[in-house]
């Protein structure tokens, strides 16, 4: 196995062997963690500008650590002028805050001279990455979809309308209703019309197929009951 550590002259002036393996190594790690977040994402449209920013993240991670070396007033320097900048930049989801880190704990295990680590670690991490991307955690993330409709308040057909939701979705929940003023009917043996009294229902549903869309709408139809039937399928807001 090759001994990485005979690259290295001293942790507190590196030769420029060791600075060039370094910035190198750094580069291919972080690399292959963007290939991995690319190749796994579930968004369509990629940002090139985060792809990138995994990259240069990790060179400059292994350059800091590099200048600071064994050296607590460096630390203390560097951790005062970082300090200064203000990052504006929002990471949307959890998931690409953690790829982030990866980039970043792979430029500072190269900083460091923890090649072994660097490269162990990014590859197992890429590895599990692209595991969990085709196991059944990655099915959860299926279309979600906001129904609603009005029923009758004498109706007793929203019974009907969960049990089809019981057959076609994974999960469903009654999120909010609200009472209305419906249509006018007229009145058995008489001319005049009353209010006819509705209520708004929502539900937020995750189907169990997302191409059970189109047999969902076609049995919530079927039930006479229901008035101003809407159904919206789209991706969760956090993965777009």
């Amino acid at each position: 196995m090759l001994d990485y550590l005979t690259l290295q002259g001293s942790s507190e002036n590196p030769t420029f062997i060791t600075t060039l393996f370094t910035v190198l190594l750094s580069f291919l790690l972080s690399s292959l963690i963007a290939f991995t977040f690319e190749k796994t994402t579930r968004k369509v449209l990629t940002p090139v500008d985060f792809l990138q920013a995994l990259i240069l993240a990790s060179i400059v991670a292994a350059m800091v650590m590099q200048s600071i070396g064994d050296s607590l007033a460096r630390g203390l320097g560097m951790l005062g002028a970082l300090a200064i900048i203000r990052f504006r930049t929002t990471l949307r989801t959890p998931r690409n805050m953690i790829f982030t880190f990866a980039s970043l704990a792979a430029g500072i295990s190269c900083g460091v001279y923890a090649y072994v680590i660097g490269i162990v670690g990014t590859i197992g991490f890429c590895a599990i990455a692209f595991i969990l991307r085709y196991s059944p955690l990655s099915q959860d993330a299926n279309l979600t979809g906001i129904i609603s409709f009005q029923l009758p308040k004498a109706s007793e057909e929203l019974r009907d309308f969960e049990t089809v939701l019981e057959g076609l979705c994974r999960k469903f929940i009654q999120i909010r209703y609200r009472f209305i003023q419906g249509k006018t009917k007229k009145v058995e043996g008489e001319e005049r019309e009353e209010p006819q009294k509705m209520i708004a229902y929502e539900y937020h549903v995750k189907l169990k197929n997302p191409q059970d869309g189109r047999q969902l709408d076609t049995a919530l139809s079927g039930l006479s009951s229901i008035k101003s039937l809407k159904i919206n399928f789209e991706d969760s807001p956090e993965n777009v």
